[in-house]
């Protein structure tokens, strides 16, 4: 139910970017199938040419906007929402500005990707058919603790018997001197040199 609700959702992406006036929109789709490339090219060749950066979504640095996005009264309010000190002089407040307003621009650009066709990514995971395989949970994943209930009384109810603790799980025997480790001692402190 909550996948449809997410896919349900899908169009609303378009019609952002519709009203965001985005001046083209850009798509991340393969150039060409992962097939179609020749498999004898070695990987440091093609890392070595970018196919694509993130300048490309940052506003050229020759146009500047005929009015701004962002007043200097709305920077002061977001900075005092911030917590952070205002612009020392018209300078500061000026780049601050600049950096904010191409920022908004950096967002508007990402914003009108075309995503379609793309699947959303679920989680950070390996989420191949053996991860998956290797991840489930079964009855020989459970066998071990299925193996430490048992019933009791007449409604059968199920209890855990408690697993055995072990003595010295470190393998070894604590003789009990705790101050044995310590380089001084005096009576049954140990001594620590302060400079």
């Amino acid at each position: 139910m909550a996948l449809n609700r997410i896919w349900s959702a899908r169009p609303l992406l378009q019609t952002t970017c519709k009203t965001t006036h985005c001046i083209g929109t850009r798509s991340i789709r393969q150039a060409t199938p992962p097939s179609a490339t020749a498999p004898t090219e070695d990987p440091a060749s093609i890392l070595s040419k970018p196919s694509w950066s993130v300048r490309s979504l940052l506003p050229e640095n020759t146009s500047l906007p005929q009015s701004r996005i962002v007043s200097s009264k709305q920077l002061h309010h977001l900075l005092r929402l911030s917590a952070l000190p205002p612009p020392s002089s018209v300078e500061e407040e000026e780049e601050m500005l600049k950096t904010l307003e191409s920022q908004i621009h950096f967002v508007r650009e990402v914003q009108c990707i075309d995503t379609t066709g793309v699947t959303p990514l679920r989680s950070i995971r390996d989420e191949t058919e053996e991860a998956q395989e290797e991840n489930k949970i079964s009855i020989k994943t459970l066998e071990t603790s299925l193996k430490q209930e048992r019933y009791v009384g007449r409604s059968r109810r199920i209890q855990r018997t408690r697993a055995e603790k072990l003595a010295h799980p470190d393998g070894e025997v604590w003789d009990g001197d705790a101050l044995k480790p310590a380089s001084k001692t005096m009576g049954r402190y140990f001594v620590v040199q302060s400079s």
